[in-house]
């Protein structure tokens, strides 16, 4: 999508010139999923496909919301935006404009024009990507400067957070928002949510004749669901149990006591996943750098087993899509995002990649699903302005 194509649609609803355009990716986890809220560690890599707003500073305190993808304008006194107001994707992108506010920046109402090419729903984080780029669009019509460094890109991180949890109603950690406003070119994002440090890591896939595919299951979530906040609050729940503040607190060594004083076997498999997944970031991390993508495979499927049968957050298309791939000789495959519907990652040596995403389309017609559509998961840059 090319920035003036999102300028003329801007002229064409609004009638005047926007200001700018900006622009900020999705992201995919190579692994880390419901880590973030408990403290613990992601490593997510920013998309190559993105969602740009043309926007418009206002001298009132309206914020005018339209899309090019999703129906449903939105219209609101930003002094009544509020929880689940305007609703729907609305809520993401005024709340982003609220959250301003709720920070001590002065800022008045937008126009805003939004168009993606972004998978919705799909566990890219395409809700991330709109609040962000909003965010940094906000940033520069009222010459706030929170795009100048990584300092004042994390308080932009946590602005869109709070836009997200509070406005949207999602119960989500701060992993998509860091990595498309923090995040690297060419590099996945160890992010430890305890101490709040980052380590680039180079994602290089193409050195070692492998492609990670994303493939598209067309199942599709909502974050702002009852699923996720159900595993939210178990999280809370354990980590009450056991006395601590959050679950990164329990490492490795103290999980078979830790899971033994649980009340039941639902949330003993719910502590496990968070902190077997902790490990797996923490090992994957080192993968990357060393080159070893057998590894970063192994640690995907081992990935998804867990989310499978611990965290109980698949579904069946996904768990077709991942045993087919690896049946079909992907390195390793899982699940990608919150869970409940999306997409799917498999590692895959670049000669194997028709093989692969062949099997998954004639397994997917067989059990009678909708044709799944698979692209490569190329690393991309952080938000930024474009125009």
């Amino acid at each position: 999508m090319k920035p003036q194509a999102i300028c003329s649609a801007f002229e064409r609803h609004y009638g005047i010139t926007p200001a700018g355009v900006w622009s900020a990716p999705g992201r995919f986890n190579l692994v880390g999923e419901h880590t973030d809220y408990n403290g613990g560690f992601c490593l997510p890599v920013p998309l190559d496909r993105r969602t740009f707003v043309a926007a418009r500073r206002r001298s009132d305190d309206r914020v005018r919301l339209t899309s090019l993808e999703i129906a449903g304008d939105a219209d609101v006194d930003l002094r009544e935006v509020t929880a689940a107001v305007p609703g729907g994707w609305g809520s993401y992108a005024a709340g982003t404009v609220w959250a301003f506010r709720q920070a001590g920046h002065r800022v008045s109402g937008v126009d805003i024009l939004v168009g993606s090419d972004l998978l919705i729903g799909a566990g890219l984080s395409s809700s991330a990507a709109l609040e962000c780029s909003v965010a940094a669009a906000v940033s520069d019509l009222f010459d706030l400067d929170l795009l100048s460094d990584d300092a004042h890109r994390a308080e932009l991180a946590t602005i869109c957070q709070t836009a997200e949890n509070v406005i949207a109603l999602a119960p989500t950690g701060g992993v998509d928002q860091t990595s498309a406003l923090r995040g690297r070119q060419g590099h996945a994002l160890l992010i430890d949510f305890l101490d709040g440090t980052l380590r680039p890591v180079p994602y290089r896939p193409h050195a070692a004749g492998v492609e990670v595919l994303i493939i598209d299951t067309g199942t599709r979530h909502s974050l702002a669901s009852g699923h996720f906040g159900n595993r939210h609050a178990e999280c809370d729940r354990i980590a009450g149990l056991l006395g601590v503040d959050c679950l990164r607190r329990i490492g490795v060594d103290d999980l078979s006591a830790a899971m033994q004083a649980l009340p039941d076997a639902i949330l003993a498999r719910r502590l496990r996943h968070v902190v077997t997944e902790n490990a797996r970031a923490v090992a994957m991390a080192d993968a990357l750098e060393q080159g070893d993508w057998h590894a970063v495979g192994e640690g995907m499927t081992r990935a998804h087993e867990s989310m499978r049968d611990d965290l109980e957050v698949s579904v069946p298309e996904i768990d077709l899509a991942v045993d087919t791939a690896l049946a079909a000789g992907a390195w390793g495959a899982r699940l990608v995002g919150g869970g409940f519907g999306g997409c799917v990652l498999a590692v895959v040596l670049r000669e194997g990649v028709p093989a692969v995403t062949d099997a998954v389309r004639a397994a997917f017609a067989q059990a009678g699903y909708g044709r799944p559509h698979s692209f490569t998961a190329r690393a991309g840059d952080p938000a930024r302005r474009d125009a």
